[in-house]
């Protein structure tokens, strides 16, 4: 197996510290308004699609996995053109627009949520893989790996690697000085300048762990964004406060966030409304019964054998195209 990517994104680090070999081409993302950055992304995009096309006649793949980016598109595109069998992933519950491009070239799209007029046999439902690092843990071990108290009831607040920048001002400033016991991983980005303002010892504040699932099965409710790591809080039964990232293409991430509060596993606030979290994270955190009935939700809606489903699925295409 081997990867495909931008030498400029997350993946050209990753790839080769995961111990696979990556093949690197340029790639934008096309911009959503007519200009000149427009044209030049789709003259790049072209490249991208001959570069692809290289790339596959040296690895001589059985089947091309897209990962739903606009990196995917061109060489889906490019595995089509040359009857190399190509399957997509989308993480979010809207399709995007380089799954909506390179979808007709696919011979089955892996969804994480149902979307309308996009059945089977072509789209199959299978939730979203988790990563490795984000497995839970038993919780005594959660915590001591993080160095946490044993007992207490403690809230986890998660935006994004990049950091999101209103959740880790608004935790910050409710919980800062006093409150629950708190894990707050805030990114990179915004972790200098919130470190001063946290002003006692109970309140640990990391730009990011190595091991999420270790987070993740330390904390008794979770204050978080609702990108793709809804399925990993699923995965760990973790009830949610989910306030959706109001600028996320077609609001995506409300929708995300509506299908975990209409299964019972979330409460989801508007980033408009983000002062209302304070007392529902309050209310809940001393509400065992509603926390056991929403982790009980969270964990009936995770589907942990996306991973394998896509697998095998993967494998059928890969042996019938041979």
């Amino acid at each position: 197996m081997t990867f495909a990517g931008s030498p400029d994104r997350v993946e050209a680090r990753l790839v080769p510290e995961a111990g696979f070999e990556l093949d690197s081409f340029p790639i934008s993302g096309l911009p959503r308004r007519p200009g000149v950055e427009l044209v030049r992304s789709i003259f790049r995009a072209g490249g991208a699609v001959r570069e692809s096309r290289r790339i596959l006649k040296r690895r001589r793949p059985d089947v091309v996995l897209g990962a739903g980016s606009y990196v995917a598109g061109p060489m889906v595109l490019a595995a089509a053109t040359m009857r190399v069998p190509t399957a997509l992933t989308e993480a979010d519950a809207h399709l995007g627009l380089a799954n909506r491009l390179a979808a007709p070239f696919a011979e089955r799209v892996f969804l994480s949520y149902e979307l309308d007029g996009r059945g089977p046999p072509k789209y199959l439902v299978v939730g979203r893989p988790i990563p490795k690092r984000s497995r839970p843990l038993p919780r005594a071990e959660a915590r001591q790996r993080l160095g946490l108290p044993p007992d207490a009831k403690i809230l986890g607040v998660f935006g994004a690697r990049a950091g999101a920048r209103s959740l880790n001002d608004f935790a910050v400033e409710t919980w800062g000085e006093s409150g629950p016991v708190v894990l707050h991983l805030s990114g990179e980005r915004d972790h200098d300048e919130l470190q001063p303002r946290v002003r006692r010892p109970d309140y640990h504040l990391l730009p990011t762990v190595e091991d999420f699932g270790a987070a993740l099965s330390s904390v008794d409710l979770a204050l978080s964004r609702s990108g793709g790591t809804v399925w990993e809080l699923a995965a760990a039964g973790l009830p949610a406060v989910l306030v959706p990232y109001p600028h996320a293409t077609a609001d995506h991430q409300t929708k995300n966030a509506r299908y975990f509060e209409r299964g019972g596993g979330a409460v989801v606030v508007p980033e408009s409304r983000l002062s209302d979290a304070a007392e529902i994270v309050e209310s809940l955190l001393a509400d065992d019964a509603r926390l056991r009935a929403l982790s009980e939700a969270m964990r009936a809606l995770a589907k942990e054998d996306a991973a394998d489903r896509i697998a095998e699925e993967v494998l059928a295409l890969a042996a019938a195209g041979r």
